[in-house]
């Protein structure tokens, strides 16, 4: 039977969390209004204002419009190291089905200029809110730390939103920091969390494939070269890069999640297009794989006689998220003093989900840590062992993220997001008198 997340928290974050117990409502209260207003990539203005007004309101200096609309706020607090804690802001464009008394019903308009719904389906709410958290309790509790803390509310992770923030000056407009630190929720029991030195989360490669045919009426498809076939026969061959390309040890993902050719069912097209997403752990194995995915793409084109050659545009491009090894030794060591014996997993294999977040510590040249803690309701996992989960994955009844059912509990996920983030920064904010 899985445990109940602990209420209580000892170690040497405990003197930065005093009052947090009485500030959850409110933090709940956030999080709902910001579950329920998502805003897509580079368009989190009304996100970005809330973080900005409340950063002001607990005393933090703040600068808004960082690499479109990002926020940095800056709380220095005497000599000691600079910490900086990430959160990123975007939604997607996905329609909740939650059910949830909050769930969005918010639309935006996507790059291409449709209407699409929009819902915080991979969690960034939870994550804006958590860190809004950690930034009250470390404004509260100034007396007993030192040091200078960075706190980052990044747009559009989705897309890749760290760069702009560094290309519009970061490393040079803030101070700089000796330790970045970036957590994301996960549908994993709530109240334990996960993490590893060394590559935490894939590499993220995106493909656009445009597919040239020659179109014409369905009835007389010998006088047409069918871009609808092409891009199916495509399909259906990527999915042997993986399983018959890669070592078995090795981890890679290739995915086909857009597939848009032709207006009328008695119409054949001209042109199909593709999207292709691959995710890799380590370089050979990502230019194994792109390299056999741009040779499929050719070789399925000239086989099926294709007028013009296939046209592959790489965009949204996501490094390997590595942690520091040290340094996710000393955060894992804090974690677990903070929320108990058992709590703190090793990952066994990075996930292969993708992030932006390291570009903060490259930019930098500063050590990152990455983890991610488990939001999903305790009695999805019930007669379940947490540890098991690592070895045989989240259970299919489990909503992951991007799912339109994903919604983590907000009780007690949002007092663990809280006190995770300050129990990391707390390894490396020095108190007064010159303990960590």
């Amino acid at each position: 039977m899985m445990r109940t997340p602990l209420s209580t928290t000892a170690g040497p974050v405990a003197p930065l969390l005093v009052g947090l117990g009485e500030r959850l409502p409110g933090l709940r209260a956030l999080y709902e209004d910001l579950h329920a207003h998502p805003e897509l990539s580079f368009q989190e203005f009304r996100t970005a204002d809330i973080a900005a007004v409340r950063l002001r309101e607990q005393g933090w200096e703040v600068t808004e419009g960082v690499g479109g609309t990002g926020v940095v706020g800056v709380l220095a607090n005497g000599e000691g190291p600079v910490v900086l804690l990430r959160a990123d802001m975007d939604g997607l464009p996905v329609r909740e089905r939650t059910g949830l008394p909050y769930a969005s019903t918010a639309t935006g308009t996507d790059p291409d200029g449709n209407e699409v719904p929009v819902m915080h389906a991979c969690g960034h709410d939870m994550h804006v809110a958590c860190l809004l958290g950690a930034t009250a309790q470390l404004a509260a509790t100034r007396d007993r730390w030192r040091g200078t803390v960075v706190a980052v509310f990044q747009p559009a992770e989705e897309i890749g939103g760290a760069p702009a923030m560094i290309d519009d000056g970061f490393p040079d407009r803030f101070p700089r920091a000796d330790i970045c630190l970036g957590q994301h929720v996960a549908p994993t029991p709530v109240g334990f969390v996960g993490t590893r030195p060394g590559p935490v989360m894939a590499a993220s490669d995106n493909l656009r494939v445009r597919l040239h045919g020659r179109g014409g009426h369905g009835s007389m498809p010998e006088t047409t070269v069918d871009p609808v076939v092409l891009a199916a026969a495509i399909v259906m061959r990527l999915q042997t890069v993986v399983s018959r390309e890669i070592a078995a040890a090795q981890t890679a993902v290739v995915t086909v999640g857009s597939l848009h050719a032709g207006t009328k069912e008695n119409i054949i097209p001209d042109t199909a297009e593709l999207m292709v997403n691959i995710r890799s752990t380590t370089p050979e194995v990502r230019e194994r794989v792109l390299r056999a995915v741009k040779r499929i793409i050719h070789a399925e084109a000239a086989a099926s006689g294709a007028p013009k050659e296939p046209e592959i545009v790489p965009f949204n491009t996501f490094p390997v998220t590595v942690n520091d090894h040290d340094a996710t030794r000393a955060v894992q060591d804090a974690l677990t003093a903070a929320l108990g014996e058992g709590r703190v997993f090793t990952l066994p294999q990075p996930v292969t989900g993708s992030e932006d977040f390291g570009t903060f510590g490259t930019a930098l040249h500063a050590p990152s840590v990455f983890w991610h803690f488990g939001g999903a309701d305790p009695d999805l996992y019930r007669d379940i062992d947490p540890a098991s989960v690592l070895e045989h994955g989240i259970p299919d009844t489990v909503p992951a993220n991007h799912s339109p059912y994903f919604a983590p509990v907000p009780e007690p996920t949002l007092e663990i997001g809280v006190t995770t983030l300050l129990a990391a920064a707390a390894h490396w904010l020095t108190t007064p008198n010159g303990g960590a």
